[in-house]
Formats: structure tokens, C-alpha cells, sequence
């Protein structure tokens, strides 16, 4: 029951807390951006929480479930990207456009602006999506079974989407402190307590070392080839991520948005090592838990993505257990509001506004008032999506690189390549978008009968999805580019240090 109560009561803060800034909500620049004041102390929250998502609480606890340390990999593509992107923070925020597709036309053309928006938007749906899936098994385990994952999941989307719709960017930035404080607390609290349960780390290597010694380890048990495709997707996705460069706008300066990636970089990091560990241990509890495992003796990949929250609620004292259920609700809620209201931003701005408005200045309560309709729109499209994936971990792989491979070559080179064309741009974000959406649906109508091309066979192992999806991007960017008139002088200068 205290589980239950922590929940339920934890939720309902948040949602005062959000109908209170959402009588903040005056402007564009407050629903979209918070008003561009937002401190260091909240942008640092805000960041962590929005990567730190369902993809992480399912997803990579998964992941480590079936390989154990070499899930570090995944996790550490993120790492690289953060340094990486510290150095383009400030100029990002200097710049000071609503959101990563602004900067794409600005750099490339009004053309490269909507297939930047077609790609977040279909890739955001995915990303939203699962943490409605996300939602509904976390509902499912805290209600121990009376609600279904399908009716928790109803429950997730029409929340995410309220908390969403209400007051946009404020709303986000505000709750994520509660958020960051909670789920590191609970993350760093749950270690050593179920370490000392299970007797201390000797004891759990050793019961690994009997059934996969292989988990114990970053580097056995794959090939260079795995080890590469689970690192690109979270590089990718962390240097193209809208919502980030959409934060970094709204910070209160160049300064302050670099030094956010820096506090960002410390709490990604220790809490990515200590979901980990936790999830290692899970799989030494539960070895032997037939729940977790097929009749063929294969780890049930979707049962597995449960492997911490069942940990807090089978293993955990109910304290500490329901601190972590606390952290589990601020992990969904935050992610999936960031990204839904990521994907309606450029949804209302770059495409109705832009293409159903043209020419038309629009008072700032009906740009409101379209944002908000575009929030439930997608929230729908979001929450239909689901239904045709089977894990989450799959969900994320395909979003990250869709967005990743599709977005983060381009984006990198408008700021440190000053030879890319338009003509690169384009080709290289439709050559990343394309090559996932044909991968996917090959998958699916090849799921039962399999299909042999020679170099590539379906279905594809989305473990892999990132290699082709991003050879192709950067050999387009890089061949069209060299094949077209250097850009005009005046369209990269705001991009490169005077």
C-alpha cells in the first residue's frame, strides 16, 4: 500500500505544481522555451531527467539483464556525445533559435527544415510512445496485477499528455528538479542496500560467474560489430537531440547552457553506472526466476525490462522500495513530456503555422492554442504506435537512430565543417530517415520468412541498425556537398567563432 501512496501522492505535487506555472504560460517564448531564463540549477535537472527516460528504466536495464556490463557501451555512446555537444552549447544558445530545426534551415534551406521535422516527429512518436508502454508496466507491477499493462498504458498517455498540454516548457523545467532529486536519491540509495542483502559483490560475481561470467565483462561475449551498433544510437541521438538544443535556448545565456552540459554529463553518468550495477545484481536474484525466462531457456527480453522496478518492489524495503517507484514515475513523466512537447513545437511551428498560415501573423493565444491541439494530436498518433513494437529497447534503437543517423551528421557539420552544402544536408537527412523506415519495414513483412540480400538479411538485428543508417548519411552528406557550390559566406559565419 505505501507503494500506492508515495506514487499517488508524489504525482499529485507534480500536477500542482504544474497547474501553478501554468498560469505563467503568456507568450510563445514561455510555453516553448520558458521564457529563455531558465537557471543553471533547473536546466541541469531538466537535461539529466529528459535523457534518463523510459528507454533507460526498461530499455537499458534490459539490455544489461541479457549482456551485463557490456551494456556499458550503449550507455557510454551518450557520454561521448555530451563532451561533444559542450562544445557547441554555447554557440547554440548564442544563436538563440526555438529549436534544432530552426538552426537546419538557417545552415541549409526551408527543405531541410521539414525533412528535419518529418524525421523528430515520426521518431519522437516512437520515443513518446514507450514511455506510455513504459506507464502501463510500471501501473501493472505497483497495482500488482489489477491494472493491465493496456489499461496502465491509457492511464500514462492521457497524464503525460494533461501535464504536457498545460504549460509546455515551464511546466517541464519546473517539475524536473523534484524529478532529478528524487531519482538520484532513490538510484544511489538502492545499491548498497541490495548489495548488503545479497551478501556484498563477492557473492553476486560468483552466482554470475555460474550461470554467464560473460556478464561480469565490458569487452567478451561480442563482437567489435555489436559493440559499435549499440554505442552509435545513443551517440547519435545525444548530438541531435531537439529537445536539448531546445533547452539550451532556454537558458538565461551562452555561459549558462555550457555549464549545464557539465552538470548534465556527472548525473548521466552516475546514474547510467548505478542503473547498471543494480540491473547486474537483478539478473544474479533472479537466475533462476523462470518468470524471466523462455521455455527454450532464452531470457524473455520484454520480462526483463522489468528487472528494476521488480527489484524495488520484491526486493527493496517497501521505504526505499516506493522512493524508487517515486523515481520511476518522474522518469516517465519527464521524458515523455519533453518529447511530446518537442515534436508538437516543430509539428505547430514548422509545418501549420509555416505551410497552413503562410503569410499570416498569428497572435501569440492562437500559436498557444495550436501547440496545445498538436499535443493531444500527437499524444494520439504517440499512443497508437505502440501496438507495433514488442520491447522498448527495440522502440529505442529504432527512434534514436532514426533521429541520430538522419539529424546529427548534418547538424555537426553547420558547426565544424564549413565546406557542407545544402545539397549535404538534405541528402544526408533523408538518406539516414530513409534507410531506417526500409530496414523497419522489412523487418515486419519479414519477420516469418526472412530474407537474404547478401550483405544485408531480414529481419535485421535492430542491435545493428545504426551501421548502415549512418554509413549512408555521412557518404551523402560528404559526396553532395563536394559535388555542390560552396555555401554563401553569410549562411556559416553564425555558426564559427569570430
Amino acid at each position: 500500500m505505501i507503494y500506492i501512496v508515495v506514487t499517488l501522492t508524489y504525482i499529485l505535487i507534480l500536477t500542482g505544481i504544474i497547474i501553478y506555472k501554468s498560469r505563467t504560460v503568456k507568450n510563445e517564448d514561455d510555453f516553448v522555451v520558458a521564457g529563455r531564463n531558465v537557471p543553471i540549477y533547473l536546466l541541469v535537472g531538466t537535461l539529466i531527467t529528459t535523457w534518463i527516460g523510459s528507454g533507460s528504466l526498461f530499455g537499458t536495464a534490459g539490455l544489461t539483464f541479457r549482456t551485463g556490463f557490456s551494456e556499458l557501451w550503449f550507455s557510454m555512446g551518450a557520454w561521448i556525445g555530451i563532451i561533444v555537444v559542450y562544445f557547441i552549447a554555447a554557440r547554440v544558445r548564442k544563436i538563440a533559435q526555438y529549436t534544432l530545426t530552426d538552426i537546419l534551415e538557417k545552415r541549409y534551406s526551408p527543405l531541410a527544415r521539414l525533412l528535419g521535422t518529418t524525421t523528430i516527429i515520426l521518431a519522437y512518436l516512437i520515443i513518446a510512445g514507450y514511455q506510455f508502454k513504459g506507464g502501463g508496466r510500471f501501473l501493472n507491477i505497483l497495482t500488482e496485477g489489477a491494472i493491465s499493462p493496456e489499461l496502465g498504458t491509457v492511464i500514462t498517455f492521457f497524464l503525460i499528455v494533461a501535464f504536457t498540454a498545460l504549460a509546455g516548457m515551464v511546466s517541464i523545467v519546473s517539475i524536473d528538479i523534484f524529478n532529478g532529486i528524487i531519482m538520484i536519491s532513490a538510484i544511489v540509495l538502492t545499491l548498497p542496500i541490495l548489495l548488503s542483502q545479497e551478501g556484498g559483490w563477492s557473492e553476486v560475481a560468483a552466482t554470475i560467474n555460474e550461470v554467464s561470467p560473460d556478464h561480469l565483462s565490458m569487452t567478451e561475449g561480442h563482437s567489435f560489430t555489436w559493440y559499435l551498433g549499440i554505442l552509435l544510437p545513443t551517440l547519435l541521438l545525444l548530438l541531435s537531440e531537439s529537445s536539448m538544443y531546445q533547452k539550451f535556448s532556454s537558458a538565461k545565456d551562452a555561459s549558462s547552457a555550457k555549464k549545464a552540459v557539465f552538470g548534465m554529463f556527472v548525473g548521466v553518468v552516475l546514474i547510467e553506472v548505478l542503473m547498471c550495477a543494480i540491473s547486474v545484481i537483478g539478473f544474479a536474484i533472479y537466475s533462476d526466476d523462470p518468470r524471466f525466462f523462455l521455455e527454450n531457456g532464452d531470457i524473455n527480453q520484454a520480462m526483463s525490462e522489468e528487472i528494476i522496478l521488480r527489484i524495488g518492489f520484491e526486493q527493496l524495503p517497501p521505504v526505499l522500495g516506493s522512493l524508487l517507484f517515486a523515481g520511476g514515475v518522474a522518469i516517465i513523466l519527464s521524458t515523455g513530456n519533453t518529447f511530446l512537447m518537442v515534436a508538437s513545437t516543430n509539428l505547430s511551428r514548422d509545418l501549420i503555422e509555416k505551410y497552413g498560415f503562410k503569410g499570416k501573423t498569428l497572435e501569440s493565444k492562437k500559436k498557444l492554442m495550436i501547440q496545445r491541439v498538436s499535443i493531444v494530436i500527437l499524444g494520439l498518433l504517440a499512443y497508437l504506435m505502440v501496438t507495433q513494437f514488442t520491447t522498448i529497447l527495440e522502440m529505442s534503437l529504432i527512434s534514436y537512430t532514426m533521429i541520430g543517423a538522419s539529424l546529427a551528421p548534418p547538424l555537426l557539420a553547420a558547426f565544424f565543417w564549413k565546406r557542407v552544402t545544402k545539397q549535404g544536408g538534405i541528402a544526408a537527412i533523408s538518406g539516414g530517415m530513409v534507410t531506417v523506415l526500409i530496414i523497419s519495414v522489412l523487418n515486419k513483412v519479414y519477420a516469418e520468412s526472412g530474407l537474404d540480400l547478401g550483405i544485408l538479411k531480414f529481419p535485421f538485428d535492430t542491435d545493428y541498425i545504426a551501421i548502415p543508417a549512418l554509413i549512408v548519411s555521412v557518404t551523402f552528406l560528404v559526396t553532395f556537398s563536394l559535388l555542390s557550390k560552396p555555401s554563401p559566406e553569410e549562411q556559416s559565419a553564425p555558426f564559427f567563432e569570430k
